[in-house]
């Protein structure tokens, strides 16, 4: 078996990816979840949790809000981290500011999950066509959806998304990375 091992920093991470990636990865990639309690958590203990990790053909992904810290420094000190590990392959991703911002990239996905076809309309509008540069997301998604939750709407949400029609950057990246990733991991068709 060949598995992706994904180092989250928070629950609704997990609840997304659990809707998206069984869409982009193909049937001989098993995942596994390593969720932290926070970004300092997850930095704590990235390096313990990789070197114990014993399941053999193993890749990790490290996955972390980039918040209001720089986006290359936060990915220099993951990388830097999962170098001390030792472990590879291993890949860094960040989610330009929070991962929020991932749903915001596709308004489409949000209509659809929350059964309001008037919202697929912020697609086209600014500053949503570039939802990386939001400094806080998710007070984009409350602006139209009150009730929005973390948790709930990454579950509603990462079933819909689709990485060619997203606005985020960030998203987009996170996607070829991993796809990339799992294609180095199961290796040239026969």
């Amino acid at each position: 078996m060949k598995y992706l091992v994904f180092l989250l920093e928070e629950p609704s991470a997990r609840d997304l990816l659990e809707g998206l990636l069984p869409r982009i990865l193909p049937d001989t990639i098993h995942v596994q979840y390593l969720v932290f309690e926070g970004k300092q958590d997850l930095e704590k203990q990235l390096v313990a949790k990789m070197k114990r990790w014993l399941v053999p053909e193993s890749a990790f992904i490290v996955l972390r809000d980039q918040d209001n810290a720089d986006c290359l420094d936060v990915k220099k000190n993951l990388s830097k981290l999962v170098k001390q590990s030792g472990r590879s392959p291993a890949l860094v991703r960040v989610a330009c500011r929070e991962l929020e911002s991932w749903v915001v990239g596709d308004w489409q996905a949000v209509a659809d999950a929350f059964e309001q076809p008037k919202l697929a309309t912020h697609s086209v509008k600014e500053p949503y066509r570039d939802p990386d540069q939001l400094s806080r997301p998710i007070d984009a998604l409350r602006q139209f959806l009150p009730e929005y939750q973390k948790r709930d709407g990454a579950r509603r949400v990462g079933p819909l998304l689709e990485p060619g029609r997203n606005n985020s950057r960030s998203f987009v990246a996170f996607c070829d990375g991993v796809t990339r990733m799992a294609a180095a991991l199961v290796g040239p068709a026969r």
